[in-house]
């Protein structure tokens, strides 16, 4: 089960429209300057976050790239416009990766009207550019994994733009919100009965495998081929992360638990991940 997620996942992740290059743009010393929101926030703070990934992944691929993470958490276009000189440009990189757009359309009335994101997004660009910085363009990801829900049909226009504009700045464009889509539509075509969330822990912000989507469509716009792609998804394979399990029960049902892995010489807690373990590992 294990091995068939991650074949899934990697698979599908082929198909990101970024376009190859013939070898790795960035060169070790580098600083990449990831600007974005919450999204970009966990991507830094979590082991496992696509950041993260991303400098992993070039480094076993011989490129040491310093990372500048700029994501803070519930930031549209308007605040990040704001602090991209601070946050970003006064780092000196030489790459720049913008997310930008979940926020805008998913805080309605708090969000950034289309005509607005349009104008803070060319201006974050060009901002950029002139710095001597070398931009590529995130479509934002969607906003719960069901494409009809109204915020990612709202959000359409939104990537559409985006696509426009890298076409007009030249910059790279890494077409997330498309492998995010076909990534949910692979796994759904694979288990039609699959309820809940595959990429995401809350429809949002992404789970380990939503940060491998993320960090394999940025590494194909920076060049890696298809075999240091796989080089890279072995080394993330290596890696250990926390994960937090909340589920409801009654009183009762974790006394019978507790009893259970007292048994055992552990707590009910310890005893649970065990069990978790042994589930996937099988």
């Amino acid at each position: 089960m294990k091995k068939m997620f991650v074949g899934l996942l990697f698979g599908a992740a082929l198909l990101s429209s970024a376009t190859l290059s013939a070898e790795i743009v960035v060169k070790n010393g580098d600083k990449i300057g990831f600007l974005g929101d919450s999204i970009t926030a966990q991507g830094n703070s979590m082991h496992c976050g696509y950041i993260n990934l991303v400098i992993t992944a070039l480094q076993v691929n011989g490129v040491k790239a310093v990372k500048v993470p700029a994501g803070i958490s519930g930031h549209k276009s308007n605040q990040m416009l704001a602090r991209m000189d601070k946050d970003v440009l006064a780092k000196k990189p030489q790459h720049m990766t913008l997310s930008c757009g979940v926020n805008d359309v998913w805080h309605g009335k708090r969000g950034v009207p289309l005509d607005q994101y349009k104008v803070n997004i060319r201006k974050i660009v060009e901002k950029a550019q002139a710095a001597g910085v070398k931009v590529y363009i995130l479509t934002a990801t969607m906003i719960s994994e069901n494409q009809q829900a109204k915020n990612n049909q709202k959000l359409i226009a939104y990537n559409d733009f985006l696509r426009q504009l890298a076409k007009e700045k030249n910059c790279v464009l890494v077409d997330l919100n498309k492998d995010m889509q076909a990534e949910i539509a692979a796994i759904k075509k694979k288990y039609p009965n699959f309820k809940g969330n595959y990429l995401t822990v809350d429809g949002v912000h992404m789970n380990p495998l939503g940060n491998m989507m993320m960090a394999r469509g940025i590494l194909k716009a920076f060049g890696l081929s298809d075999e240091q792609l796989k080089k890279a998804t072995d080394a993330w394979m290596k890696s250990k992360f926390t994960m937090r399990l909340y589920v409801n029960i009654s009183t009762k049902e974790y006394m019978d638990l507790s009893a259970k892995a007292v048994g055992t010489g552990k707590s009910a807690e310890a005893y649970s991940m065990d069990a978790v373990r042994n589930a996937v590992s099988k």
